[in-house]
Order: C-alpha cells, then structure tokens, then sequence
C-alpha cells in the first residue's frame, strides 16, 4: 500500500496573523482561484490538523481524550509544486508524507461528495479519518463522542491554518463514506470524518 515518503518543508511556528485576525477571517470558502500549492502549504496545513508539538509525550496540534489520537490524515494532491498528483498519508511524527495511491482522483472524490464541485476544483483536499476502537476501547461508547470533538478541533486548525496562508478551505460532511474509504484505499478499520478542500482565495 505504503511505496516510499517524501519528507516535508519544517513547518513555520510564527507568522503575521494573530490567532484573533485568523478568528475574525474565518470563512468556508467553496471557490479558489486557479494556481497550485506549494508544498510548504501542504505541509503546515497538515502539522497544524495532526503535528507534534511535544517529541517526548507525542502531543499533537489537537487534543486527544487521554492521549489516544484516534485521527489520521491524508493529502490528495491535485495541483500541488513538488508533489505528483495521488493520494499521501501523513506522518506525524516524521513530519513526512507516504504515497498511497498515483494519480489525480479529485474528480472521483468530488462524485462520492455528492458533486460538491469544490472538491474537484481545490488543488488540495486534506481528509480526516478515525479508528474509533483507540478510543472507546478506554472509553466505551462515549469514545465516540470524544473521536467526533476532536475532528472538529482538527478541522478548525485547518480552517485557522488556511486563514494565515491566505488560502480557504471548507469543511466537507456530505459523502459516501464506503466510496471514500475505496478510493482512498483506508484500512477496514478507519471510517472517513471529513473533507476539507484548500485553494487559493479569489
């Protein structure tokens, strides 16, 4: 499944927009401009939905209920400089992308979200999935409560994220999960959470 990784630009720990300007600019965003992303894009998008901040404990970007870290991401790349189009799953703990499958599958991804067309059109869609069985095996059924807080908070990191690129994004519920999980080829136990397609603000 996995055939090699490609490591990632360091991702950046300041910028120009304050957490309250990132607040306020908070859009979901359904149209972007032509043009590709860079990879360092990619990368800070994806550190900021699931990067370490902590070597030692492993303490990622979101909170996890007792540190169990239920999410993982992946990276269908479209339009992206440095990277060919296909579908990556990130590491986070090397900072790195595995190749899962070659080729541009946004068209095919954008059919199983019921035709959103800006699934198709983003250079970029970041999609985050689950093991539940992390967390309820602690947890019991409310595990799947703290699986879904967490996705949001990842997928709001993506949202801030995007905001102080100066990109746009928007959060994806409405897919076939089966299709998803296909054409993503995700393991049988990671259930697909959501979509969050990023482009270029028009």
């Amino acid at each position: 499944m996995v055939q090699y990784r490609i490591e990632l630009p360091t991702p950046r720990l300041d910028s120009e927009t304050s957490i309250e300007k990132a607040l306020l600019k908070r859009r979901s965003i359904r149209e972007y401009i032509p043009g590709s992303l860079t990879l360092q894009d990619v990368g800070q998008l994806l550190w900021a939905a699931q990067g370490i901040t902590h070597s030692e404990r492993g303490f990622r970007t979101a909170p996890s209920a007792g540190a169990l870290f239920p999410l993982e991401v992946y990276a269908v790349a479209g339009q992206v400089e440095g990277l060919a189009p296909g579908v990556y799953k990130y590491l986070p703990h090397d900072h790195a992308l595995a190749k899962v499958t070659e080729g541009d599958v946004r068209k095919g991804l954008a059919a199983d979200a019921l035709g959103q067309e800006w699934v198709e059109e983003a250079p970029l869609n970041i999609v985050l999935t689950a093991v539940y069985r992390r967390t309820t095996r602690k947890y019991g059924d409310r595990g799947i409560q703290y699986v879904h807080m967490e996705i949001g908070i990842a997928a709001q990191n993506v949202y801030l994220q995007a905001v102080a690129l100066g990109l746009g994004t928007v959060f994806v519920g409405a897919f076939i999960d089966d299709r998803v999980s296909a054409r993503l080829q995700l393991p049988s136990e990671e259930r697909p959470l959501c979509i969050l397609p990023v482009g270029r603000l028009p």
